[in-house]
């Protein structure tokens, strides 16, 4: 979800003892991403229930924009509540919660936020996760909530993570599901984020689970001379069917437009970061000929790599 002018408004609701850690996974990624695009693609406001300032559970203060049921509307809510989340389920702050889901776009429960969003009746009959030290008695509390050891769950408008380093893999997968794999892709290689990792072993003695992010370290790693995909899920012990199914089922996208988005984003750094020629760029990054990646170049981000420079 965006807002007419492109940009995802996102409100965090902070709560007393709440998580830096888990604030800043989500934070971050949203500020990297408007680095990387240039332009706001998030905009991004902190509020409580009272709007009053707040300390995180290291006892950093943090003042907010607003009180939450002042706020204007956003795209997304991210429900942060981390310690003593049962002591902030108060007939106050749960009607706010429900008021604050009819407000907003989407809704997402943080690290312990799914039990403040249980509570409120946001979750009855929804898949939905939570800190997996408490899992078993969410699910004991919620029985009319689906509840997955998973580390983050989307259903619709309710989406809920785990913990801190999970709330960067939910916020990152928002970042590619609203504006495109090759930006996902370019954050989590800022982050140095574990699917752009370039394992020593042979890639084919990886876990059949991490088979998307084997496939993207191979792609990385030949950005000069792309591998044909048959010969990536060969390398891999896989079909290209079958890679072209765990792609779309973990991204959302296939490998031919992901590896187009790793080479593209590999130019766009030769573009900002060197005096090669485009020519030159071309050819590092696959293309036989600068025309061929300046057209590339152009639909991938809107401008021509002699433009941008």
């Amino acid at each position: 979800m965006k807002s007419t002018d492109g940009t995802c408004r996102v409100l965090l609701w902070l709560f007393e003892r709440f998580s830096m850690h888990c604030l800043a996974n989500v934070v971050e990624p949203l500020r990297a991403a408007n680095t990387i695009a240039r332009r706001p693609v998030f905009d991004w406001r902190y509020v409580t229930l009272d709007g009053l300032g707040v300390a995180s559970s290291s006892g950093l203060p943090v003042l907010p924009h607003s009180a939450v049921a002042a706020a204007e509307r956003a795209d997304f809510l991210f429900v942060m509540p981390s310690y003593d989340a049962r002591a902030h389920a108060t007939a106050r702050c749960l009607s706010a919660l429900r008021e604050a889901a009819a407000r907003h776009g989407a809704v997402a429960g943080m690290d312990m936020g799914s039990w403040l969003m249980a509570r409120a009746g946001l979750l009855r009959g929804r898949r939905a996760t939570i800190h997996w030290d408490e899992i078993d008695a969410f699910a004991e509390a919620f029985p009319e909530v689906d509840v997955q050891h998973r580390r983050y769950v989307i259903d619709g408008t309710c989406l809920s993570s785990g913990g801190a380093m999970t709330a960067f893999d939910l916020t990152t997968r928002l970042i590619g599901d609203l504006f495109g794999e090759g930006l996902r892709l370019e954050v989590a290689a800022l982050f140095m984020s574990a699917d752009i990792e370039r394992p020593e072993d042979p890639l084919r003695r990886l876990p059949r689970g991490r088979m998307v992010e084997s496939a993207i370290a191979l792609m990385r790693k030949h950005i000069e001379d792309p591998l044909p995909l048959p010969l990536v899920a060969r390398r891999l012990g896989v079909s290209l069917r079958e890679l072209e199914a765990r792609f779309a089922a973990e991204l959302g996208a296939g490998p031919k437009g992901v590896y187009r988005s790793l080479r593209l984003s590999a130019a766009r750094r030769y573009v900002e970061q060197s005096s090669y020629p485009v020519s030159e760029i071309a050819l590092r990054c696959g293309y036989r000929n600068a025309s061929a990646m300046t057209r590339a170049f152009n639909a991938e981000f809107g401008v021509t790599p002699r433009d941008l420079r």
